[in-house]
């Protein structure tokens, strides 16, 4: 103990055993409540442990689980000389002399074994940016608390933080052999989450090849050892590598969702790994949540077709899983399946407001997915599910014209975070009826919560000018935005947008042209040129080049291999077109796909297959202007 511990120590003993002055006590309360001193057993942790913490199963304290305080009336450890000793500790550190209240803070953990007093140390420590400090009284915590997770767990995130990997194998070993056999699996495949901040991912890689290897053949533990040699490898690089673990992981147990999940990461490069994925999901006992992830993969890649197979899938097997129902009803939405879209929204609501009548239990789910900082997470992300169906089935209301019934959903939403996009909605209703002044005038007045808000309301403006047609006004608003953020690339691609809209043809270009060069991987900027020459049968090698790209920097998406097919067709090349624009269409059945594919089938003599895709592209949208022109130019009566 240092002189300034034994000095405060020392002054205590006139005071009886137990007895703390009232005059500190109340010093010592103040200083509790305004966060200088720790009291013993309640969490205390700094911003530099918060950066370091990764939550895993069975994490407790450390992760940022409150922990239960003691019972009123219960004996306290805080007698008066550890109290003095704490007290100069804070003092000490508040008056800029970390080193000494380190080891104050330190000596007292270690005299008292209490685990709060040790992370406060290390707090300190690391606050001082001492790694060794930090170290230390890490070790220092494990030898006083052999049992305790949070001592091995605070160690291997230090160690990993000072870039020391090699040494993070016995305290990770130590880790995954302290966790109960029922969460070792857990803990062992959410190893790679301790390494993600490291700076040598190979490095990382070989690490935890080692940690794991005697976890390689247990049955419980030998997929989830793969599983996270996978996720190393692949942070590393290595997908061959990464590819090889998941097969091998499913092979040992085709149930498991791990290498499913891992070959999840790795399936738009990879037709291997999406063979992977496609086995597991053909199971029957593939949970709806599993296939929620499939979804979004499938989304991301533009394959909305297999995704509402899957979501529909998912809702047969558990009908009672809401979110399931609300990424459904958004899909079809998106596709223009109104009512299928009511539908499936519909069925959420119901779900998601008889959840809202139960009883919400500490830690229970949101329904509708999703983390929330409130006392009741799971009514907190029912209300954010249900304000996201509500604004989708106004928007689906409107759509069929409905403009009462969409007002009327508009009108549960009270959420102010949600105004702007009410407001939207509401203008765009307003819009269709005519009332283009007060649309405009609606979104104009609505609230600015913060400093993006501008931006978007000039967005909804742009969007509501479109959706009637009015390409004069949008380009104009467009323009104003532009002169003031002349280097937008989002702003000059709707700016070209709309100029072709008007025919100005050769400034859409010199837009267009603009925004490649501010953003060189931007697909849509290069899609839009490829396909307006495609269109205009000008230049077409030029406009196969600059699709291509596009489709190289955007894989899959229907959109831009529909340009690809029509530039084919535009070459003469029916059945290459013919390839590229049924692939689009089944990707995403959208009007001006299926304006396209109808198109090329008719020009293949198979008119009857022709009216079939165009009959579909009219019950999704009937005012489509390039499936109404093509009609109208071939003269095709469906």
């Amino acid at each position: 103990m240092t002189d300034l511990v034994r000095r405060a120590a020392a002054g205590t003993r006139k005071t009886p055993p137990g007895v703390i002055r009232p005059g500190l006590t109340a010093l010592a309360l103040s200083m509790a409540a305004g966060g200088l001193l720790p009291v013993a057993q309640a969490q205390v942790g700094g911003p530099a442990t918060a950066q370091l913490t990764a939550p895993l199963p069975g994490a407790d304290a450390a992760a940022g689980r409150p922990q239960v305080p003691p019972a009123q009336g219960a004996n306290s450890s805080l007698d008066a000389p550890l109290f003095y000793q704490l007290l100069i500790g804070e003092l000490e550190l508040r008056g800029g002399e970390n080193g000494t209240a380190y080891a104050v803070i330190l000596d007292a953990a270690r005299r008292t074994k209490d685990e709060s007093l040790f992370r406060r140390s290390v707090d300190i420590a690391l606050a001082a940016r001492s790694g060794e400090q930090a170290l230390a009284a890490s070790r220092a915590w494990r030898t006083a608390k052999p049992e305790s997770t949070d001592a091995v767990r605070m160690q291997l995130q230090i160690l990993v933080a000072m870039g020391r990997l090699p040494d993070t194998v016995e305290p990770a070993r130590a880790l995954i052999n302290a966790t109960p056999p029922a969460e070792r699996g857990g803990t062992i495949a959410a190893l790679p989450r301790f390494f993600q901040r490291a700076s040598e991912p190979k490095a990382v890689a070989g690490v935890i090849e080692e940690i794991v290897r005697p976890h390689l053949q247990a049955e419980s533990t030998r997929v989830p050892a793969r599983i996270a040699q996978g996720r190393a490898w692949l942070a590393a690089g290595d997908r061959g590598r990464a590819l090889e673990l998941a097969r091998e992981a499913q092979a040992l147990d085709p149930a498991a969702p791990g290498p499913a999940l891992l070959a999840l990461e790795m399936m738009r490069e990879s037709p291997e790994a999406a063979q992977l994925v496609a086995a597991h999901m053909a199971r029957a006992d593939v949970e709806a949540p599993m296939r929620l992830a499939y979804v979004r993969a499938l989304t991301d890649a533009n394959r909305y077709g297999e995704a509402v197979a899957q979501l529909q899938q998912a809702t047969r097997q558990q009908p009672g899983f809401a979110p399931s129902w609300l990424t459904l009803g958004a899909l079809q939405l998106e596709l223009r399946n109104t009512h299928e879209a009511e539908a499936a929204l519909s069925r959420y609501v119901e779900l998601a407001q008889g959840a809202q009548a139960q009883p919400t239990l500490p830690g229970a789910g949101a329904v509708a997915g999703g983390d929330d900082d409130d006392d009741e997470p799971g009514r907190a992300g029912a209300d954010r599910g249900l304000v996201q169906a509500w604004l989708m089935l106004a928007q689906a209301a409107e759509q069929r014209g409905d403009f009462a019934a969409a007002e009327g959903w508009l009108g549960r939403i009270e959420d102010p975070r949600r105004a702007l996009e009410v407001q939207t909605r509401r203008a765009s209703i307003l819009a269709r009826q005519g009332k283009l002044a007060q649309a405009r005038q609606l979104i104009r007045t609505a609230p600015e919560r913060t400093t993006e808000d501008g931006r978007a309301k000039l967005v909804a403006e742009v969007g509501v000018l479109r959706e009637v047609k009015r390409w004069r006004d949008a380009y104009d608003v467009l323009a104003g935005a532009v002169k003031r953020q002349p280097d937008d690339s989002d702003l000059l691609y709707e700016q070209a947008m709309m100029a072709e809209k008007l025919e100005r043809i050769d400034e859409m270009e010199r837009l267009l042209r603009r925004v490649i060069e501010l953003k060189p991987t931007n697909a849509h900027a290069h899609n839009a040129l490829g396909y307006s020459l495609a269109d205009r049968k000008q230049r077409l090698p030029e406009a196969r080049e600059l699709i291509r790209r596009a489709l190289e920097l955007a894989p899959g998406d229907p959109f831009v291999t529909d340009s690809l097919g029509w530039v084919e067709f535009r070459m003469g090349n029916r059945e290459e077109a013919l390839r590229h624009l049924e692939n689009a269409w089944r990707a995403r059945p959208d009007p001006e796909i299926g304006a396209h594919l109808g198109e090329v089938l008719w020009s293949l003599g198979r008119k009857e297959d022709a009216r079939r895709i165009w009959r579909e592209s009219r019950g999704k949208d009937a005012t489509n202007e390039v499936l109404r022109e093509t009609l109208t130019r071939l003269r095709a009566d469906l």
